[in-house]
């Protein structure tokens, strides 16, 4: 299981653990409608719980307090729930309406799972007449859309950029690559010279990291055809982008006999301990990179594309929050819904926890006050990707069907056209299967 994208503070999780994680969304029988809406009472909200959740929690109960004061006879009771179980603890509320929550935390690539599942609010019209809801990422708004209905508000983002060694480039008188080109080569020079390091640490599990090199060349994951998806891993585009990133796995930069099964966290671990000269990193990874040996002597760019000057489109993760269809107080938990994701908590979640905002102009403003964040927020503007919005995608992420493409490429079993013919066809297979 992973939880899509989503950054833990201090970065120990990610999204696709870890940042990356995947959602694997449960398969239920629908959660049915709401009896009634309510206008008080008690609602029930399920958030994640984090490493170090007292600095959420005490964001999240300022916007809590604010919310029980303008509104008379209603109180929230806010459970923490850990992320490893979270999809056995979803798909049985969305089962037994009666003892589910009305809003809950969920990974931004969980979405077309749960709303295929039944258990996720259509508030389409209520997003849209929300004012602060007009400055969400254009990205970050298609991570609760699916066909074009809005099934949720982003909380946070996080983005990957590339992290490298200050103290090395100057040793050995390089310059910061300004192309995956330049990346490359730049990574084998510095092994070559500096044989303890991986030139550019790097992953066989790193499917968060790997995606950039597929979307800078113009290659995708899939294609919308109709109702479904269609995989594009197997195009001439894509094939670039594989061959690009699979040039890294070797004796001459990250051997694969190491590399290959190494996934987002153990890079970032082998950039922070020292083991590695560059790493493709998140905002969510500061934190660990500043635990680490390297603190004061390192920077970050955004991931360079194909052509110099070019930004490397990367993946963006995050959480989103959701109303559940089988929520008796709808109005309320909407309600609830903007405040927690709203700009002032959003705000105050970075400041507490490092959680990237949603909203463009609270990133403009974060990233003038930490410039750490700056590169990640240059990233996002120059255009994020997100996966396909399809209900497969938890199965695909879970089949590690991307990691098992790389592994065999590296471990030289199969060609990238063999590879990333067979992983399209099992990516068909999902989408067709879900239907």
């Amino acid at each position: 299981m992973k939880l899509s994208a989503r950054m833990a503070v201090p970065v120990t999780a990610l999204v696709l653990t870890g940042l990356a994680a995947t959602a694997c969304a449960p398969s239920t029988s629908g959660g049915g409608g709401p009896a009634k809406n309510e206008n008080s009472g008690t609602l029930r909200v399920w958030l994640f719980q984090e490493v170090n959740n007292k600095p959420k929690q005490k964001v999240v109960d300022t916007a809590v307090a604010r919310f029980e004061k303008a509104h008379s006879g209603t109180h929230v009771h806010v459970e923490y729930i850990p992320v490893e179980t979270r999809a056995e603890k979803i798909k049985a509320a969305f089962n037994d309406p009666k003892s589910a929550p009305d809003l809950i935390e969920y990974g931004n690539t969980d979405t077309a799972g749960y709303v295929k599942d039944g258990g996720l609010a259509d508030i389409t019209e209520e997003f849209g007449a929300w004012k602060e809801a007009k400055e969400t990422d254009a990205t970050a708004k298609e991570s609760v859309t699916v066909d074009g209905k809005v099934y949720g508000a982003p909380y946070f983002v996080g983005v990957r950029a590339l992290y490298y060694r200050t103290d090395i480039f100057e040793e050995l008188k390089l310059t910061v690559p300004k192309t995956q080109a330049e990346l490359v080569t730049t990574a084998k020079k510095i092994h070559k010279k500096r044989p303890g390091l991986y030139g550019l640490a790097v992953g066989g599990a790193y499917t968060y990291g790997a995606m950039p090199f597929i979307w800078a060349g113009g290659g995708d994951l899939a294609t919308r055809k109709g109702d479904t998806y269609t995989s594009t891993l197997d195009s001439a585009a894509a094939h670039k982008g594989i061959k690009t990133y699979t040039s890294l796995f070797g004796d001459d930069n990250c051997p694969a006999a190491k590399c290959a099964g190494m996934g987002g966290n153990d890079t970032v671990t082998a950039f922070a301990s020292g083991k590695a000269a560059m790493a493709i990193g998140g905002d969510f990874s500061h934190q660990a990179v500043e635990d680490g040996k390297v603190k004061g002597d390192y920077a970050v760019v955004p991931l360079p594309g194909v052509k110099a000057g070019d930004i490397a489109p990367a993946f963006a993760g995050g959480n989103n929050l959701g109303v559940l269809k089988s929520t008796s107080h709808r109005s309320l938990a909407v309600g609830l819904l903007r405040e927690l994701a709203g700009k002032d908590t959003q705000r105050a979640l970075f400041d507490a926890m490092g959680f990237l905002p949603t909203y463009t102009d609270v990133r403009e403003e974060v990233a003038r006050e930490e410039p750490f964040v700056a590169p990640f927020v240059k990233t996002l503007g120059a255009g994020a990707k997100f996966v396909p919005a399809s209900p497969a995608w938890a199965q695909i992420d879970a089949s590690l069907i991307l990691p098992t493409m790389f592994q065999e490429i590296v471990s030289g079993r199969k060609g990238v056209g063999a590879a990333s013919g067979d992983a399209a066809k099992k990516m068909d297979a999902a989408f067709n299967s879900a239907g």
